[in-house]
């Protein structure tokens, strides 16, 4: 079972990473020149970084950048669930 202070340091290693949401770009997929990058700080047109991943596959770029987004709902609902039911 992962306890309290495991989540704490899943989240701050979480919150000290670049700015998001981040989104996947994937070449033929979402644009059609360059590379496939993850872009970081995506809000309604605002764009942050970009970076690649050498010899990361599509899946992986999509699993990395919407990490980003899900380890904090993960990490939400782990603490949800645990709370006694009287809280």
């Amino acid at each position: 079972m992962i306890n309290e202070q495991e989540l704490v340091e899943i989240e701050k290693r979480c919150k000290h990473s670049t700015q998001g949401p981040w989104k996947a770009y994937i070449e033929g997929r979402d644009h059609t020149s360059g590379s496939h990058v993850i872009i970081t700080g995506v809000k309604s047109g605002d764009y942050g970084e970009a970076f690649e991943i050498d010899g990361a596959r599509a899946d992986d770029y999509d699993f990395i950048a919407n990490a980003k987004q899900d380890i904090p709902r993960l990490i939400e609902e782990i603490r949800r669930l645990k709370k006694p039911h009287n809280q």
